[in-house]
């Protein structure tokens, strides 16, 4: 994408050269705006359910670069065999997130298209002194994850019909919280470099941050947090194709060699909604689990920033 567009004003402080999140569009001294975009193709049978999810995975990219959103336009593909009623549940399910999140659906723009789909453009406000990129990581530093990892194994399950009832649930409870909490305490405690764990998987887009940061990351196996069932699920060979492209593309920068394949897939794990994955000082570290766990998040420390070649360190 680097090639798209060479034009690179003062204003734009975070385009596509580092592949973050968002862009960033600096105002004035004290005010700059976050922008990006993102839809999906459902994860789940439920409508509502659908666009509850959508609507938080679009606008985890804000809270990841530390923003706050503002404003939104849904992005629609509709496939006009199948009923408005049914999109008029999608939907709903974009607004119940806009309201939680406290930010405006202000228009949208729909198309015909076999395959539905769902997401939002989302515009929201920074600090120009207080963006948080996935170039900010530090040697030294601890590294934080907020949600669980196994959303791709699950829904994976769910579309087979292999999920049961509350292992469904507990993935959807997941993907429809949002990372607004995660994104204030990331920045009180003084985190410099964030990023959310999306489709690329923590391998991915942890990944990413070690390259643009040029540092190594060592990660912890045994110190993830999974969702319930979803090592079992994999196990069972419920893994999603995303996963496995996600591990072949990694594996350039991938340091595992006492990981099964399977806990390299399960790094690996094409997300949908996940949490935020940060850098902060040690020191930080154990008061910021313990908030964010009182707070609902399955949370937890699971590893460290190294110096040294760019590299994701699997230790299992």
């Amino acid at each position: 994408m680097r090639h798209l567009n060479d034009l690179v004003p003062d204003e734009l402080l975070v385009g596509t050269a580092t592949g973050d999140d968002a862009a960033v569009w600096k105002l004035d001294d004290e005010r700059a705006l976050v922008a990006t975009a993102d839809f999906i193709t459902p994860v789940v049978d439920d409508a509502r359910t659908w666009g509850r999810v959508a609507a938080a995975n679009a606008v985890s990219d804000i809270y990841a670069m530390g923003g706050r959103p503002l404003f939104a336009l849904n992005l629609v593909g509709w496939n006009t065999e199948l009923p408005t009623s049914l999109l008029a549940e999608v939907l709903a399910g974009g607004l119940d997130i806009a309201k939680r999140a406290g930010f405006v659906i202000a228009g949208g723009h729909t198309i015909d298209d076999p395959e539905p789909k769902y997401g939002m453009s989302i515009t929201g406000q920074v600090h120009p002194d207080r963006v948080l990129t996935n170039a900010g990581l530090i040697e030294g530093q601890t590294l934080v994850l907020t949600k669980p990892l196994g959303v791709g194994v699950i829904t994976t399950a769910i579309k087979a019909d292999k999920a049961p009832a509350d292992i469904a649930a507990a993935a959807v409870e997941s993907m429809t919280r949002l990372n607004d909490e995660a994104s204030r305490v990331a920045i009180e405690a003084g985190a410099t470099g964030c990023t959310d764990v999306t489709g690329f998987g923590l391998l991915g887009h942890l990944g990413r941050m070690a390259t643009e940061s040029g540092v190594g990351v060592a990660v912890e196996f045994d110190s993830i947090p999974f969702l319930p069932g979803a090592v079992e699920l994999a196990e069972a060979g419920l893994l999603p194709g995303g996963s496995r492209r996600n591990l072949e593309h990694g594996s350039q920068i991938l340091d595992a060699p006492n990981a099964t394949e399977l806990q390299k897939l399960l790094v690996a794990d094409a997300q949908t909604s996940g949490g935020l994955v940060f850098g902060i000082e040690p020191s930080a570290a154990a008061g910021v689990v313990s908030e964010l766990i009182a707070s609902g998040h399955t949370a937890a420390v699971i590893g460290r920033v190294e110096t040294g070649t760019p590299r994701f360190t699997l230790e299992a």
